[in-house]
């Protein structure tokens, strides 16, 4: 019977274990995964998306920077200049409406017209690279003025 119990006794003792292992664990998940308004590193591109937005967005069929985006790309500009280590990387996208060729030559204008503003804020050209989507990657899936907002987008990706 002393045998039985000994055997029990290690039995509990390596599922304590195994639970405590498994709670530390998550806790690292949990984290590693910390929701957004949580406080961020400076300069961390985690910061830039948060603090700064990495995102500004064109009327229908524009590749003109609104007012909004002006205002987004003013503190871009300054936040990178601050921190010069990132590449950067315009994105440029569009809703699904129009042709494949259509949408890629507007996404193009879009993320050329962002980089535009970046550079006449004074940031290197070289530094700045920027690739169209046009439809093929949208930010949401859907057919309706709000997906479609959305998906009209440039959007400065940091490396």
């Amino acid at each position: 019977m002393k045998t039985a119990r000994s055997g029990m006794r290690t039995i509990k003792a390596i599922a304590a274990i195994a639970a405590l292992m498994f709670m530390a664990a998550c806790s690292n998940t949990e984290q590693a995964t910390a929701p957004s308004g949580t406080a961020v590193t400076p300069g961390s591109i985690a910061e830039f998306r948060q603090n700064v937005g990495d995102r500004v967005y064109f009327d229908f069929d524009q590749s003109v920077v609104r007012d909004d985006g002006r205002q987004t790309l003013a503190k871009q500009a300054d936040w990178l200049k601050k921190y010069t280590n990132y590449p950067i990387t315009i994105e440029g996208k569009c809703d699904e409406r129009g042709t494949r060729e259509y949408n890629i030559a507007l996404g193009e204008r879009r993320a050329n017209a962002v980089k535009q503003y970046l550079v006449a804020q004074g940031l290197p050209a070289q530094r700045i690279n920027t690739i169209s989507y046009g439809k093929e990657r949208p930010e949401v899936v859907g057919s309706d003025e709000g997906a479609w907002a959305r998906n009209r987008v440039g959007i400065t990706s940091l490396q």
